[in-house]
């Protein structure tokens, strides 16, 4: 899972993108509204960090901007505003959940994920397919109820797999969603951790759909 982060005070950005990285999401930042608002409009992310108080242009005006313009990505918005009515400008302009500061990071992680968790239309921290299952809050992945050990990689890979099971998924969209925007886009890796992954929780547990990518589950399957 790819995310953005956009908060202009650079100690706390650092410190949101080393949790989440800790968690295993790939994760892109800005420091101001500008920069933020241009990532937010041309690379696919699947959940957003958004602080409100950016300098060039604030993170309402951001938000504003992208459900203006159609992008639907979940959206959690950071304010050191103590308002009521801040928090529901907030939402009223398209964000998901909101965080005040000071915050527990630990909180922030937890609506990450049930961010990126609804917008796949999942209820459950606990992502299953078959005898594969995946605990979305400790990372732990069993395989017929024993542990699995992955790497990050192979971590990202089943996550949105599983996120989005019964679809199909193009090695361009998971290529877009597992690496950050410095990745080189024309490598191969997808395939090769595809491979690792299979011989880790079943070969036949990812199907390649010729020409058009892989599917966990079956279609239509949720």
């Amino acid at each position: 899972m790819r995310l953005l982060v956009v908060e202009d005070d650079a100690d706390l950005n650092r410190q949101l993108v080393t949790a989440l990285e800790e968690a295993d999401y790939v994760v892109d930042s800005a420091f101001d509204g500008e920069e933020g608002h241009f990532l937010g409009d041309t690379e696919p992310y699947d959940a957003v960090v958004l602080d409100l108080g950016l300098p060039k242009l604030d993170g309402l005006s951001v938000l504003e901007n992208w459900r203006r313009d159609g992008r639907t990505m979940p959206v959690l918005i950071l304010t050191a505003r103590d308002r009521w009515s801040d928090k529901v400008a907030g939402i009223d302009a398209g964000a998901d959940d909101y965080v005040a500061k000071p915050f527990h990071m630990e909180e922030v992680l937890a609506r990450v994920r049930a961010l990126v968790r609804r917008a796949a239309g999942h209820a459950s921290n606990e992502l299953t397919c078959g005898n594969v299952r995946l605990d979305l809050r400790s990372g732990r992945v069993t395989v017929d109820g024993s542990p699995v050990k992955l790497t990050s990689h192979e971590y990202r890979l089943l996550s949105y797999l599983l996120h989005h099971q019964g679809k199909v998924i193009s090695r361009t969209e998971l290529t877009e969603h597992l690496y950050d925007q410095d990745f080189d886009r024309d490598s191969n890796t997808v395939e090769v951790f595809v491979g690792r992954l299979r011989k880790k929780i079943g070969s036949d547990t990812i199907e390649t759909i010729r020409g058009l990518g892989y599917r966990m589950g079956e279609a239509g399957d949720a």
